[in-house]
């Protein structure tokens, strides 16, 4: 994250807007562009927030981010890696769906003893909605 201008909550909460009403099986998939978009701001906005480089956090096509402080992984695949669908991210960011349920249904895989996102989820400004 080093260079990256901070996410301020406010366009955190701006760029999940358009994705909402699809989030909640009330409307039609957004274009990638706009599911992009909210997956990487949720994903940096989190990175940002838990700064480190111990867990990788894959969301593909979209992003990878490296976050939470702890053993600094440098190559090969990391050892503490989450990976997940564009719905179930933002789905888990926005507390529609726990960590815990998303983890059981196969929606995310989480391997190393880091890996356990389920404190830092749903980010922190979004928990009001």
């Amino acid at each position: 994250m080093a260079g990256t201008a901070p996410i301020p909550a406010e366009e955190l909460r701006a760029v999940l807007g358009p994705v909402r009403a699809w989030l909640d099986d009330d409307a039609e998939q957004p274009p990638r562009s706009v599911v992009g978009a909210a997956v990487k701001t949720s994903a940096r906005w989190m990175a940002q927030q838990v700064p480190g480089r111990s867990v990788e956090v894959r969301v593909p096509p979209h992003v990878a981010v490296q976050c939470i402080e702890g053993p600094r992984h440098t190559r090969g695949t990391p050892p503490n890696v989450v990976e997940t669908d564009a719905a179930t991210w933002l789905r888990l960011v926005s507390g529609r769906v726990t960590w815990a349920d998303a983890v059981a249904a196969g929606k995310v895989t989480a391997s190393g003893n880091r890996a356990d996102l389920s404190a830092l989820l749903p980010l922190r400004p979004l928990r009001q909605h």
